[in-house]
């Protein structure tokens, strides 16, 4: 090896941390936390994670019957021990459990069947008839596509294309 060959060796992998997006670690993480979860009776509705300084994993929880505080406790205390060992985030973070509030994520196709006939707004990862973001009504979905209502043209997406929806409030 040379004297210019350590430049270039860092370089290299600068391509794989690129690669290494925000959207793969978000599901790396929901394939971790998700069995856990769905073992104490909850749904894992959606997560954000955001690492770097103060840290933050913020996990959000469902059930039939709804989440009280004492739902948020369980699966905070739960999780807590769960992540300690399996260390799935850089550095330190706060570990936050919430209901999915009235602005609730949309993220598989459950989801998007569960709530066929609300209003949602979805953002997609590409411009498409440029546009990115489509407010309207959910129309009908399967496990690969949804379908949205937007000022009167419906908008055939495959869940590919979605980088992120959710519900609007009917305030």
């Amino acid at each position: 090896m040379g004297e210019n060959d350590g430049p270039w060796a860092h370089f290299l992998f600068l391509p794989i941390m690129i690669l290494v997006s925000r959207t793969t670690r978000k599901d790396r993480l929901v394939q971790l936390l998700e069995p856990p979860v769905q073992a104490l009776g909850y749904e894992l509705v959606d997560l954000d994670a955001h690492v770097g300084g103060q840290g933050l994993l913020r996990i959000y929880i469902d059930q039939e019957a709804g989440i009280d505080l004492s739902d948020c406790e369980l699966v905070s205390r739960q999780l807590s021990a769960f992540l300690d060992v399996e260390d799935p985030l850089p550095g330190q973070y706060v570990l936050e459990v919430s209901s999915p509030g009235i602005d609730r994520p949309l993220r598989t196709p459950k989801h998007y069947q569960k709530f066929q006939s609300h209003e949602a707004v979805i953002r997609l990862r590409e411009p498409r008839d440029g546009r990115r973001k489509l407010t309207g009504c959910l129309l009908e979905a399967d496990e690969e596509t949804v379908v949205i209502e937007v000022e009167g043209r419906s908008w055939r997406l495959d869940l590919a294309e979605i980088e992120s929806a959710h519900l609007v409030s009917s305030d």
